[in-house]
């Protein structure tokens, strides 16, 4: 344990065994390892008695605290420790690593890439979007030793954090979806986020393949100049020709069909671009040697996730819910799928994009240009994307100061048969309009 933390040698007769790695003072299992991490608004050294008292054998922390006979790892960043921790596990795994990182589509392509190794390898792949310095290194730690493949998804909102992350799990195979205007906050502009996203190509393991996907044009032409076994998927001729969507049509519920290697696929998340992000966990899995009629079934069952292009019926209307994030490259895609999603009169309801930093209003006018050259019947703009309203002369346009004040004007130009965006970033949490939906126009229910 000395030794993962970077420690002297206490010169002990033997080292310490944990059951696993808690952050989680409240949850910690029986024998495991506390670490006191230290953030804005808790520290976690407060609850080292309480991690102790539910069954923690150890604890790491960085300032002298009472834990009893409990011993104790003195470090200077608990935080940099736990990266620590989760390197060391990597060094002693056999199971190859994936790391899956992008402006959009990053959490799609990771449920792809398990769908498509699923049937053939016994996968351990990061739960929901625990993808920062705290969840991608507890994700590594709780990898079971019988795993035959680990994926990791990575984010990030400010410089370094990808290369922090890929310098820990040192991917065997690294996969960059897309490079877009995200986090520009603290990441300034898209050639820092390409800079950024490109750490995760820069810190391959000796011998790993980078996949890129074809959009912007500039990724692939940068990931292959700081790698030398890079490919790239898409629908495109940017796209290399054996990782393209052979004969590529709309299938169901806004999904789309096309054939890998002689199979076809039928995918269960709906929208055209859901299909790079699918061809980028087919190569995946073809890198790691799964059979592609079995890569071909897995991606086929894998359906969206709650608040990630969601389709759900209420009443009449047809309701895509797509507002777990929001950036300019998953706004543009959202509308692409709302033109494409049934027959009825388009309504796009588009909240506020956070994290853009200075660039915000000419980002959200430019989305805003975007929905309205888009065909589409009405377009309800909320919050900033309301600002960037101001002086526009359309028909179509409503403006509001939050979804709550949008909602009265939209209901009014409902007819209940239209299919409908929820598109905005997590903090408006414009899921909230369902209810108000389901009391004017029916209940909810899922498209299966």
């Amino acid at each position: 344990m000395r030794e993962a933390l970077g420690l002297p040698a206490d010169g002990g007769a033997g080292a310490p065994v944990y059951a696993g790695v808690s952050t989680d003072s409240r949850t910690v299992a029986p024998g495991a390892l506390y670490v006191a991490l230290v953030g804005e608004r808790f520290d976690g050294h407060d609850f080292v008695a309480e991690a102790v008292a539910n069954g923690a054998a150890g604890a790491v922390i960085s300032r002298p605290v009472d834990a009893g006979r409990t011993p104790l790892y003195q470090v200077p960043d608990t935080l940099a420790a736990l990266g620590a921790l989760a390197a060391f596990r990597r060094r002693r795994m056999r199971a190859p690593v994936v790391g899956i990182t992008g402006s959009a589509g990053k959490t799609t392509t990771k449920e792809l890439t398990h769908g498509a190794l699923a049937g053939t390898m016994r996968v351990h792949a990061t739960v929901g979007t625990l993808n920062n310095r705290v969840g991608m290194p507890l994700t590594l730690l709780a990898t079971p030793d019988d795993a035959q493949v680990v994926v990791l998804e990575m984010g990030t909102n400010e410089p370094g954090e990808i290369g922090t992350l890929s310098r820990i799990a040192r991917p065997d195979v690294g996969v960059v979806t897309t490079v877009g205007e995200a986090h520009l906050e603290k990441l300034g502009s898209v050639e820092g986020v390409l800079h950024e996203k490109l750490d995760l190509i820069r810190n391959l393991a000796p011998g790993g393949r980078g996949l890129v996907g074809e959009e912007p044009e500039a990724l692939a032409a940068a990931a292959r100049q700081v790698a030398g076994d890079v490919r790239v998927a898409g629908l495109t001729s940017r796209a290399d020709a054996d990782l393209r969507a052979e004969t590529l049509e709309p299938g169901s519920r806004g999904g789309y069909r096309f054939d890998w290697r002689g199979h076809p696929v039928a995918l269960g998340i709906p929208g055209r671009h859901t299909v790079v992000n699918a061809l980028l966990a087919l190569a995946v899995a073809e890198t790691l040697g799964v059979p592609p009629e079995h890569a071909a079934t897995g991606v086929a069952s894998v359906t969206a996730g709650a608040m990630r292009s969601e389709i759900i019926r209420v009443g009449g209307l047809t309701v895509l819910v797509d507002c777990y994030n929001a950036n300019p490259p998953s706004v543009k895609a959202a509308l692409e799928l709302l033109s494409e999603t049934g027959d009825g009169r388009k309504v796009a309801v588009l909240g506020t994009m956070l994290e853009l930093g200075p660039a915000g209003p000419a980002l959200h006018r430019r989305a805003l240009e975007w929905a309205l050259a888009a065909p589409v019947d009405v377009v309800a703009a909320i919050g900033a994307f309301a600002e960037a309203a101001e002086g526009v002369d359309d028909p179509r346009l409503l403006t509001a100061r939050d979804w709550g004040s949008a909602y009265l004007a939209l209901r009014e130009r409902l007819k209940g048969d239209e299919v409908v965006l929820l598109k905005a970033s997590r903090g408006v949490a414009l899921e909230g309009m369902l209810p108000l939906l389901a009391a004017d126009f029916g209940g909810v229910r899922g498209e299966g």
